[in-house]
């Protein structure tokens, strides 16, 4: 029995204990429908905002709830819905037009216009079947994702097999994603009458300092489109009775519109031209079409006692952009009660800069590809966490039909070393319905 917790709490979910095929009972797959309601509090700040080309302030706030219902269809088949939304305001994203909000354009004020806030939806319908020994489970997914300037289309599938006698399990995995974007660039690269822009800008209003002669020669991105296909790979061992291992390997593939149209870039070697305090673009974001992306990675959770449970995560990243990244993390679950337990978390993550980024006013008007986007450059950053999780096996809890399983509250801060920080709250309500 105590073997048996052991490897429960190290695989935290990824293998099921199902009952010995032989036997003339088969134990469902999932007993009944649960529904977990999530929400998280995202705030952000940093003075690299990609919108006005590596200046500027990245202030930002976003709610995000979403509801996931689990259904058992049968003894073998379990039906997911996932809905979702996220609604943001943006500092960084309202100077898309900075000349909108009643006082003196500038990187560091927000605007007020339409681009300073946004609500994302996404609705993702999966379906698994687990076959009779349960040591084959095959599953399936449909996404929809959409909000102001993106819409996206997602399908994908997964085969996992268990074997050893459940102690191993090896999966693959693959997706499909067809984005479309509305071409929002920044207000300057509209025409001198504001083109279809809400606030009608008309450029010649206006007093030019620096360079009177603005012309930036704005040229338009040819497509819309982004598609990106990804395959990976599990492997997940029982290594003893405390120790539990797994492997991954990720590959994915994108092509299409993969550049930001409303990011600015400027040139060093062009005069700057400015309205009131705000840099007038040179250029927007360009990036190559294509991108190739590799991550591999491995955890390894082991079983202290039955207070402590230590788990480990590394992940190297590489891709044909140029960028190598290294992510480290370690959780120690501690367990206070039958029901309650914390869990402090440390992340480290680390990258090289892409071959195309410079940061503000520093690329070349001679150069093929640029972007002055700061998740591009080089940086570290360090997150901290603290989570703590209530469990009730037995459901005493009660709304209607709904039986409270579990709820998780964590918080975490992030740092990087190009300033930008953000506090995360995230909580889920976990139920069983009778």
């Amino acid at each position: 029995m105590k073997k048996f917790v052991i490897v429960s709490l190290l695989l935290s979910g990824f293998i099921a204990m199902a009952q010995d095929s032989t036997s003339t009972y088969k134990k469902r797959v999932l007993e009944t429908a649960e529904v977990d309601f999530l929400m998280s509090y995202y705030t952000q700040d940093g003075s690299n905002a990609a919108v006005s080309g590596g200046i500027g302030t990245e202030e930002l706030t976003d709610i995000t709830p979403t509801i996931v219902v689990s259904i058992p269809l049968n003894d073998d088949d379990v039906l997911t819905i996932d809905f979702g939304i996220s609604a943001y305001t943006s500092a960084s994203s309202s100077n898309v037009n900075p000349f909108d909000a009643g006082g003196l354009a500038d990187p560091f004020v927000a605007s007020s216009g339409a681009s300073s806030g946004d609500v994302w939806g996404n609705l993702t319908g999966s379906y698994s079947h687990s076959s009779d020994d349960r040591n084959d489970i095959w599953s399936l997914k449909v996404s929809v994702s959409t909000e102001y300037d993106y819409f996206s289309v997602g399908v994908g599938g997964s085969y996992s097999k268990l074997f050893n006698e459940k102690n191993t399990e090896i999966s693959i995995s693959a997706n499909v994603y067809i984005d479309s974007w509305s071409l929002i660039y920044p207000i300057e690269f509209r025409g001198s009458s504001g083109g279809d822009d809400e606030d009608d800008f008309n450029i010649n209003n206006y007093t030019i300092t620096g360079n009177p002669n603005y012309n930036p020669g704005f040229v338009p991105l040819d497509g819309k489109g982004r598609n990106s296909y990804s395959v990976g790979f599990g492997f997940s061992q029982i290594l003893s009775d405390r120790m539990q291992g797994s492997l991954a390997l990720d590959l994915v593939k994108q092509e299409g519109q993969l550049s930001t149209p409303f990011q600015r870039v400027y040139f060093s070697d062009m005069a700057d031209s400015f309205i009131e305090n705000f840099h007038l673009g040179d250029d927007i974001e360009r990036l190559p079409d294509t991108r190739f992306k590799v991550a591999i990675g491995g955890r390894l959770n082991y079983y202290i006692n039955e207070i402590f449970v230590l788990r480990t995560y590394y992940r190297y990243y590489f891709d044909d952009w140029g960028i190598n990244s290294h992510t480290a993390s370690i959780e120690i679950p501690v367990k206070l009660s039958d029901r309650f337990t914390i869990y402090p978390t440390y992340r480290y993550y680390s990258q090289t800069a892409a071959d195309y980024f410079a940061p503000y006013n520093q690329h070349l008007s001679t150069s093929q590809f640029y972007t002055s986007d700061y998740d591009l450059s080089n940086y570290a950053a360090n997150q901290y966490g603290l989570g703590i999780t209530y469990t009730d096996i037995f459901t005493k809890f009660r709304i209607w039909k709904l039986g409270l399983k579990s709820i998780d509250l964590k918080f975490d801060q992030y740092e990087r070393d190009s300033g930008l920080k953000y506090s995360l709250i995230s909580g889920g309500f976990y139920f069983v319905l009778d």
